[in-house]
């Protein structure tokens, strides 16, 4: 019975903080099972969140075994509690990242009009990539019990030999340069899909803008998890 009651103890702390915690845009509209307060099995949300309306392919199950399934009860909230706090310093100090708070992730969205851009057929990180991946590095250095996956995409413009290769070099190219700049290169995982997987409309220009892009996924790693479950009495 004692062990119930503090499980519950700890259940009800961790839900106070998390409800507390709302004031970052990417937090503030999750709701419970974006938090980790559910129980849930996939990945599916997550996928969703950086390859669009292909969540149900197949193709998919690498993603899958990167991000791992959600993380639910006490142990759920708890790391819930840190992703917050990691998201809400993303949206707050690296303009132009696209920041949502999905399952027990955060995933984040750069496309050519936002922080990390890429000139036309180029893949360098130009000078103003590299001030926002400086500031996301940091961070990342900051909050070390996370995996990191980067994933590259294109429009559908070109030959699709030539785009898959596209997204590859710039995906390649921002885990290369985060990895250069202090941040272990054992929590990356980078995957490419060229133009197979829009999110956005190809038929127009700014969808085929917004379909030029790099999402960045933070997951939890396992010692997240294994101290979250053991503080929660999982």
């Amino acid at each position: 019975m004692k062990r119930i009651f503090k499980n519950l103890s700890i259940f009800a702390i961790a839900i106070t903080l998390t409800a507390g915690f709302s004031s970052c845009e990417a937090t503030k509209n999750a709701n419970n099972k974006q938090k980790g307060g559910v129980i849930g099995a996939g990945a599916g949300a997550i996928i969703g969140a950086i390859i669009g309306n292909n969540v149900g392919s197949g193709d998919n199950s690498e993603l899958g075994a990167v991000i791992g399934g959600v993380i639910g009860g006490g142990a759920g909230v708890l790391i819930g509690k840190k992703m917050d706090d990691q998201a809400k310093k993303i949206e707050t100090e690296v303009p132009g990242a696209q920041v949502e708070r999905v399952d027990n992730g955060i995933v984040v969205t750069f496309d050519e009009n936002s922080g990390v851009y890429f000139d036309t057929n180029q893949s360098n990180i130009n000078s103003k990539s590299q001030e926002t991946l400086n500031k996301l590095s940091g961070i990342f250095k900051e909050f070390p019990d996370t995996k990191i996956l980067v994933v590259g995409h294109t429009d559908n413009t070109g030959r699709d030999s030539y785009n898959l290769s596209l997204s590859e070099k710039r995906a390649k190219s921002v885990t290369n340069y985060l990895a250069n700049n202090g941040v272990m290169s054992s929590r990356f995982e980078t995957l490419w899909f060229g133009e197979t997987q829009p999110k956005y409309d190809n038929a127009t220009a700014e969808g085929r803008a917004k379909n030029r892009r790099v999402n960045v996924a933070i997951v939890p790693n396992d010692k997240m998890v294994e101290e979250a479950k053991k503080e929660a009495g999982q």
